[in-house]
């Protein structure tokens, strides 16, 4: 894999949260959310927040703590600022490899389908060790393999027809970090104790198939490399994949399984 993160710009990030947002991240926001109650935590960073699901859901369950969100994407948090308009809020653009935060800063750092993206994951959970108060959290999702999220591998499957030599792989970044004994492995080393990965089967509800769709293909860098790849190609390849998608799925609304895993541990 690259070590350099894909690009999440320009109109992706308004797709992403549009058409992927409630679809496959929601259930999973709300479920890393209620993992933080039996903590109640008074300062709590937010690591890739993205387009602020998981922050939403933080503000509503903890009004009175200090809630810091962050991502390394600017496009990412413009669309967060939008969809959680709270001033209390403290929006920040910040790597998680090297936090701009002090030692022992927060009771909570929580962080949903990032860890992925970031090229050095250790010293990410090594970041969120340092930043952490002695008896402070940490909880992360990633998601469980492709094969074991259908429509996903549906996807890939579909737009590799269209590529037989070499085509664009973005779905199997999202979906490369499955193995728990690894997660485990790395979170040793940062530090963590107490550490519990589960594994958690959602379902994912959309709208319809062609808004699955139109959320992978043109909600991902997905869409930079099919415009590069093939221009002019995205409406057939779509059609196909809203196809393929309603017969496994169902059309209007679609439901689909989804797989992930769920890491938590103490400082």
């Amino acid at each position: 894999m690259s070590k350099i993160p894909p690009p999440f710009a320009g109109s992706i990030p308004e797709k992403y949260d549009r058409f992927l947002g409630p679809y496959i991240f929601e259930p999973y926001a709300r479920e890393l959310a209620a993992r933080a109650v039996t903590d109640n935590p008074q300062s709590i960073l937010e690591t890739a927040c993205g387009t602020g699901r998981v922050t939403h859901h933080l503000r509503t369950t903890f009004p009175h703590a200090r809630l810091t969100a962050t991502d390394l994407n600017a496009d990412m948090l413009a669309i967060a600022r939008q969809q959680v308009a709270d001033v209390s809020i403290q929006w920040q653009t910040a790597d998680a490899q090297a936090l701009p935060f002090g030692d022992h800063s927060f009771d909570l750092v929580i962080s949903q389908f990032g860890l992925m993206f970031i090229p050095d994951k250790p010293a990410a959970l090594s970041e969120a060790f340092r930043v952490l108060r002695p008896g402070g959290r940490i909880l992360f999702n990633t998601w469980d393999k492709l094969e074991n999220n259908p429509a996903f591998y549906i996807a890939d499957k579909v737009v590799a027809r269209y590529f037989p030599v070499d085509p664009p792989r973005f779905f199997h970044l999202p979906f490369s970090l499955y193995d728990p004994l690894q997660l485990e492995a790395w979170m040793k080393d940062a530090g963590f104790k107490n550490i519990r990965i589960t594994h958690v089967k959602e379902k994912g509800h959309s709208p319809s198939a062609g808004d699955t769709a139109t959320g992978m293909l043109e909600g991902s860098p997905m869409y930079t490399s099919l415009n590069e790849l093939a221009p002019g190609m995205l409406p057939a390849i779509k059609e196909d994949l809203t196809s393929a998608l309603a017969k496994e799925f169902g059309n209007a609304p679609m439901v689909s399984p989804l797989q992930a895993w769920v890491a938590e541990a103490e400082k």
